[in-house]
């Protein structure tokens, strides 16, 4: 049996679910008199159409090859080329901030220019933040 959400409730989560994590939110409901699991309010943020990823968030190389429906190795392959900028998390996997990515498709090499060009740009929105 689902509670309903209440307009406080979805008021709430709405305004921070650019900002905030899906736990951050859950602790800011519980703080004013609502308990909502993280899962919960996953579910609802997905079913809203907003992310759920806050906007310091950094993508993973697979998290981007899924977006952008490319080959995991594609995106390893262009960050150990140099042309996309990350950080190692491990021997195999790195992190790639979104300032990084922006960078990345508004100049990228000339060799792949048109594979780029090629990439569904709602997804590359998406990774971008950007309104559609």
């Amino acid at each position: 049996m689902s509670i309903k959400w209440t307009d406080e409730e979805l008021a709430i989560i709405e305004a921070k679910a650019e900002v905030y994590t899906v736990k951050q939110i859950a602790s800011s409901l519980k703080r004013r008199g609502y308990h909502r699991t993280p899962v919960a309010i996953f579910l609802k943020l997905n079913s809203l159409g907003y992310s759920v990823r806050p906007t310091l968030d950094n993508y993973s190389c697979q998290e981007i090859a899924q977006v952008l429906q490319l080959n995991f190795s594609t995106v390893t392959r262009w960050v150990k080329r140099g042309w996309l900028k990350a950080t190692r998390r491990s021997a195999r996997h790195y992190q790639i901030r979104r300032r990084y990515l922006k960078q990345f498709f508004d100049n990228p090499p000339q060799s792949i220019k048109k594979r780029i060009a090629a990439l569904d740009t709602e997804a590359i929105n998406y990774l971008l933040g950007r309104k559609a």
